[in-house]
């Protein structure tokens, strides 16, 4: 017990704000991204996919994102998320699993990853626009983006059926799963 005279316990850590944590997740999910496009890029060009030149324009959107995103970490002097590592991982893997499924596998998996993250977005800025004004503008700065990813993939998934509904169910799922985690960590 402390008195006013002694002074409170340091804690080992601080606990990030909610702004902070939603740039750092963001991060993380932009580098998860990053690796998607990366391993799709690779097995399409293996197989010899047209859809090649579609990921490599969002891959280069997604880079922008992270290099936006870390400029704000830095400025603030905050460490990245702890799930950083895990996105990149598990971001490629994803990436591998949906290109060797098809291409049909690939824009379903980019249209419910975007669908998810776009929804997270609109939340993110409902939150910070009267409480963060800088980070509201680097969130908001991708969402142009991070929609014409989901509708140009919705456009080449074309009509749904049980394979795209089913990789929509298991990526979404796992999408919600990385940001609830990082959001924790």
């Amino acid at each position: 017990m402390t008195n006013s005279l002694q002074p409170a316990l340091p804690l080992p850590f601080s606990t990030p704000s909610l702004a902070a944590r939603y740039l750092r997740v963001d991060h993380a999910g932009e580098f998860g991204a990053i690796q998607i496009y990366r391993a799709q890029i690779l097995i399409g060009r293996w197989l010899g996919r047209a859809q090649v030149a579609v990921l490599e324009d969002f891959l280069a959107h997604e880079r922008r994102h992270l290099a936006t995103f870390g400029e704000v970490l830095a400025e603030r002097g905050i460490r990245r998320c702890r799930s950083f590592a895990l996105c990149g991982a598990g971001g490629y893997a994803l990436g591998l699993i949906t290109a060797l499924l098809g291409e049909r596998a690939v824009m379903a998996c980019t249209r419910a990853v975007e669908t998810v993250v776009n929804r997270h977005l609109q939340e993110q800025l409902a939150h910070l626009a009267d409480s963060d004004p800088r980070a509201h503008a680097a969130v908001a700065s991708i969402v142009h983006d991070e929609l014409e990813h989901r509708d140009v993939a919705s456009e080449h998934v074309g009509r749904d059926d049980t394979f795209t509904r089913a990789i929509d169910a298991v990526v979404a799922a796992a999408t919600e799963a990385v940001i609830w985690t990082g959001m924790r960590l």
